[in-house]
């Protein structure tokens, strides 16, 4: 029986003995092992992110002796930054050296400009399809959903043709212009827009208002949930990225944090440290962004749940 098992056996154990001291009102019994499950889950889910800080400031030689920080009287020859150190370094390309903060800027603007296409040309989609009444607007919304079910896989290869003859290859457009208009984020705006009462919009179109000016004036500020959650899935999901910058992005220094860290963990060559270094830079701007539209982004994600 190890700590973790004494652990979860002390938590019922105080969780019975508050039941069986008053059975006539067992909320306390209740509320404790709600909160004592709560915490348990939430140990669990942060146990990785504190094992990869721990392990980002171990020096290579102490990096799998022990499984988070090492006795403090080690402390001085077994923690450090070396790791930090070997990540900045300059690495050779065939346009010259190239700094690992490189492939983070380039990560942080495919990321940012991926997400401003996108939530403009979705949000106007969704606006569209959701206060506008035109011929064949069923078979639009029949083909989105259709397509929403189609593995991204199966279109690479013509969208690799696609970007051979627009002589848009080792080019950011081949990344940003294909998923500028994505069906998911337009149904994501369209059902919170339907929410929006169509007696707003007929009022600014008689106070003269041009129909821009209704969407990005009053549509937009209304959807805001909406709006911060597409930005958050958007910027995860490009930050992320690792098929598509592979294979259309061919010079060296164009590359981004991802793709640059599978480089790192090769058939010939496993440098872990060096590899945690740089997924523990990689992930804070991500965790970053979330706990600031965290709230945003769950109102987002309900806002249009039940909306027909």
């Amino acid at each position: 029986m190890n700590l973790l098992h004494v652990a979860l056996m002390g938590v019922v154990i105080v969780g019975v003995v508050l039941f069986a001291i008053d059975r006539r009102r067992p909320r306390l019994a209740g509320n404790y092992l709600r909160y004592a499950l709560l915490a348990i889950v939430a140990v669990g889910i942060l146990t990785p992110f504190a094992w990869l800080a721990c392990a980002v400031i171990k020096e290579s030689s102490a990096l799998m002796q022990h499984v988070f920080l090492p006795p403090v009287a080690e402390w001085d020859r077994t923690l450090g930054l070396a790791s930090f150190r070997k990540l900045f370094l300059p690495r050779p390309s065939l346009q010259g050296p190239v700094q690992f903060w490189q492939y983070l800027l380039n990560s942080v603007f495919l990321a940012s400009a991926a997400t401003v296409v996108q939530t403009l040309f979705c949000s106007m989609g969704g606006y569209a399809l959701s206060k506008y009444r035109f011929a064949g607007q069923r078979a639009v919304m029949l083909f989105m959903m259709g397509s929403m079910t189609l593995p991204p896989m199966l279109l690479l290869a013509p969208l690799y043709k696609m970007m051979v003859g627009f002589g848009w290859m080792d080019s950011y457009l081949a990344l940003l212009v294909p998923g500028a208009a994505g069906a998911f984020g337009i149904f994501l705006f369209r059902q919170a827009m339907i929410a929006v009462p169509d007696s707003l919009i007929e009022a600014a179109r008689m106070d003269g208002a041009t129909e821009f000016f209704i969407y990005w004036r009053i549509i937009m500020p209304l959807v805001r949930p909406m709006t911060a959650a597409f930005c958050l899935i958007v910027f995860m999901g490009q930050w992320n990225a690792f098929i598509g910058p592979q294979i259309f992005i061919h010079t060296g220094y164009k590359l981004t944090a991802p793709v640059m860290l599978s480089q790192y963990m090769t058939q010939f060559s496993e440098d872990y440290g060096l590899f945690l270094a740089g997924t523990f830079l990689s992930i804070l701007p991500i965790a970053v962004l979330f706990l600031a539209l965290q709230r945003e982004f769950i109102a987002g994600l309900t806002s249009g749940a039940v909306k027909g």
